[in-house]
């Protein structure tokens, strides 16, 4: 008969010990204990499991005990018993697939919201390029003026701060407010030295004059800044509006509306400015598809997303797009000018979107802000045509007998 033996534990549970030697018949004085799971606030004393163990002589407590059945006391809706062992229930892999769709849903919703306002942002674009004039400047702008503010608090960032002395918070709206008002100077000016060298001496000057002791660093950070996001986006209003002469071999002009402008609507620098915006487009978008099919080679520790046979792939677009484009418009009206302008506006993106990535990489930051959703900041999306607005400005105007017409 089995004499049970009933012992509190240290953890107020209770232990019940069942000697029953003709159960077990290689060791009989090894008996079978059975064991109460312990109670928590979170599980019903209804629901407490008992487990027979296998007792050793050694402890009492049985630490080393392998458990042999679960016996389940059932009241209610509670789950049946089972044996140790037993398959998982069936409701299981569905509770994993629901948590596999709360962590989908943020993406998809990232994804949504990236399609939607690319969208938004491209036809929007579109619409100002096409407009060109004073809505082009205000436009510019306001893309400035944002990019500056963003810029600024990258390097106020906790990372690049450890290295050097930011620039006060003053003398950056200061800068912010002048990157914005080149590109409305220049478009009714024109003289973009001028401008930038009277902006660089009023930001110097604010600096000197600054309560403490002025650091190197501060004046460094804001000069940078007043060219990267100020001198070189001016070139593109210089491209868009400063370049006024007529396309006159491009075929849409001839249809164009005369209310919107007429053929003389569709000048060299509209036409420029379309075919280097969506080079650079294509040479995103197709280095961004191509990484993510046969992209194996890191380019450079910057961005270590970016691989060579992305850049490749990225690289055969840009020229492609140039080159169909150029048949479309008529402009330039030689191959080798379309393949130079395209390899220009690839490079100039590609080091324009490394540079900001070295900046956010120093400052510890993924997006340089949170303006656009699914897209980050305004340096996020404009950072590959920083510098291509200079570089085929500087193409047309100088290596282009005649425009290119």
């Amino acid at each position: 008969m089995a004499h049970p033996r009933v012992t509190n534990s240290l953890s107020s549970t209770t232990t019940i010990s069942l000697f029953c030697n003709h159960h077990n018949p290689n060791n009989p004085k090894k008996p079978f204990v059975l064991l109460p799971i312990r109670a928590c606030p979170c599980r019903p004393r209804s629901s407490q499991s008992l487990i027979l163990h296998k007792a050793t002589p050694s402890s009492f407590f049985f630490s080393n005990c392998k458990p042999l059945l679960r016996f389940t006391r059932r009241t209610g809706a509670s789950p049946p018993p089972r044996v140790i062992g037993q398959a998982q229930p069936e409701h299981l892999p569905q509770s994993n697939a629901e948590g596999e769709d709360v962590l989908l849903k943020p993406q998809v919703s990232q994804l949504r919201n990236r399609i939607v306002f690319g969208l938004g942002i491209g036809i929007t674009v579109g619409g100002v390029v096409l407009a060109g004039g004073w809505v082009f400047a205000v436009a510019m702008a306001a893309a400035v003026f944002a990019g500056a503010r963003e810029y600024f608090e990258l390097v106020r960032s906790r990372g690049i701060t450890e290295g050097m002395t930011p620039p006060p918070r003053y003398v950056s709206r200061v800068c912010s407010v002048a990157c914005a008002l080149l590109p409305l100077y220049i478009m009714y000016r024109g003289h973009i030295d001028v401008s930038v060298t009277s902006a660089a001496f009023v930001l110097a000057m604010a600096l000197l004059l600054q309560r403490g002791s002025p650091r190197f660093a501060q004046l460094s950070s804001a000069i940078f800044g007043l060219f990267y996001c100020g001198y070189l986006p001016c070139f593109w209003v210089k491209l868009r509006c400063g370049l006024a002469a007529p396309a006159l071999n491009t075929r849409i002009g001839a249809t164009w509306p005369v209310l919107l402008g007429g053929q003389a609507h569709w000048t060299v620098g509209l036409v420029a400015t379309l075919i280097s915006i969506s080079s650079i487009i294509a040479a995103d978008t197709f280095a961004f598809l191509g990484g993510k099919v046969f992209g194996r080679t890191p380019l450079t520790n910057i961005s270590p997303k970016k691989t060579w046979e992305g850049t490749i792939i990225g690289f055969c677009g840009c020229i492609v797009t140039s080159v169909v484009l150029s048949k479309i418009f008529s402009w330039p009206m030689s191959l080798p000018s379309s393949i130079a302008l395209g390899v220009l506006n690839f490079f100039g993106s590609v080091f324009g979107d490394l540079t900001e990535s070295m900046i956010k990489r120093d400052a510890g930051v993924k997006d340089s802000g949170s303006l656009i959703p699914g897209h980050g900041g305004v340096l996020d999306r404009v950072d590959s045509y920083v510098f291509t607005g200079a570089l085929a400005y500087s193409f047309v105007k100088t290596f282009l007998p005649l425009y290119g017409v």
